[in-house]
């Protein structure tokens, strides 16, 4: 059965940037309850959001010429047709944060100073229809192609590098930082891997918390039920800023990334954490974009660097390249009836952080990676 846990609590999304404002514990208390229940507040306010624009879209209609209007019978169709998938996903969202109110272990947010309150900025309800279309993606018939093309590249090749046949692979660790709903590191513990997800937009938390933990059914989102997991599966999600919450050094066999790096405010700083926690002879494994998240926000750090720059970068810290390639076409979220299609030609690349540790020069031995111990019936054979 899938499990969840939250071990900390998320950076604030409104006020995170690596040069921020220091705060005093409880004013930073206050920004992060705040910034809860507005996150909470989109969830509530998304079908008034939605049935508004549906009614915007039915004054401008009902304002054409009545010869005009006749031309097209299937707009106010359409329209009531939005008006229904809506009132159904708010049935969803609903739910999601009746079951997302008390999901942290370490904290609780208490009662919000104005429970009158629902309203939500264009800047929300981006991030929540953006939220909502991960469902897609991650959990729905309809985003297997997606998956098919950014994760199983993944997954391969953590199945080529710690094939069953060689490892026990129920001792082989994979970190899986920006895990969104779950779906990748879902199914590396699937193949029996430890596999723990990393998270910490709250919109995320919400969703893969219920997701993971409260979805019974099976159709039609998630399409897959979460609770099928095997009894032995070693799953878990952490909350919490990916630099700041994974801090212990050489703990992790394989760190897997999915459009993930260009999240970063630096992302030198998500290198040197991987190049940190990663075990000696450990491996990244990344796919994805350059699409810089804080590019031309205001007020946050972004440093936007070419992936020449960024394989530089990889190299200095002492990772070995052994796998490339620099155009793999994929998409996002794509909506497959519209008539605006992104494509990403997105970078694909296993770095190995080596056995012996180089700094400034000198080598340092390293450990071999726990992972390569002998196998459970291996052990059970010898004794």
């Amino acid at each position: 059965m899938a499990e969840k846990t939250e071990k900390c609590l998320p950076e604030n999304e409104q006020f995170f940037h690596k040069e921020r404002i220091k705060y005093s514990p409880e004013e930073e208390a206050r920004l992060e309850r705040e910034h809860f229940w507005r996150i909470v507040d989109a969830f509530r306010y998304y079908r008034i959001h939605v049935q508004e624009m549906v009614k915007r879209a039915e004054r401008q209609f009902l304002s054409l010429p009545k010869e005009h209007q006749a031309l097209l019978p299937g707009v106010m169709t359409n329209l009531t047709r939005v008006s229904e998938c809506a009132n159904s996903n708010d049935e969803v969202l609903q739910a999601i944060v009746n079951n997302s109110i008390h999901m942290f272990e370490n904290i609780e947010y208490g009662d919000r100073e104005d429970p009158r309150r629902c309203l939500s900025s264009t800047f929300d309800m981006d991030k929540l229809k953006s939220t909502i279309k991960q469902f897609v993606r991650d959990w729905s018939e309809t985003g297997q192609a997606e998956r098919d093309s950014c994760y199983q590249p993944i997954i391969q090749e953590i199945q080529r590098l710690f094939p069953s046949d060689r490892y026990d692979v129920s001792t082989v660790t994979v970190l899986v930082p920006g895990a969104g709903l779950g779906r990748l590191a879902w199914e590396i513990a699937r193949l029996g891997y430890i596999c723990q997800g990393n998270e910490w937009s709250f919109y995320m938390l919400f969703s893969s918390n219920f997701v993971l933990n409260r979805c019974e059914k099976s159709h039609p989102i998630p399409r897959r039920k979460p609770q099928s997991l095997p009894p032995s599966s070693d799953f878990s999600m952490v909350a919490g800023d990916f630099a700041e919450v994974y801090t212990e050094p050489d703990s992790w066999d394989c760190v897997a990334t999915c459009f993930f790096i260009d999240t970063a405010h630096n992302v030198i700083e998500y290198i040197e954490t991987i190049w940190k926690i990663l075990k000696p002879g450990g491996v990244w494994i990344n796919l994805g974009p350059l699409l810089y998240h804080f590019e031309n926000m205001a007020n946050e750090l972004s440093v936007e660097l070419s992936y020449e720059d960024i394989k530089a970068a990889i190299v200095k810290f002492g990772f070995q390249i052994e796998v490339e390639n620099e155009s793999v076409p994929t998409t996002y979220t794509e909506n497959d009836r519209s008539m605006l299609l992104y494509v990403y030609d997105c970078v694909f690349f296993v770095a190995r952080k080596p056995e012996e540790k180089q700094y400034n020069g000198l080598t340092e031995p390293g450990l071999p990676p726990a992972a390569k111990s002998a196998r459970r019936e291996d052990i059970d054979q010898l004794t």
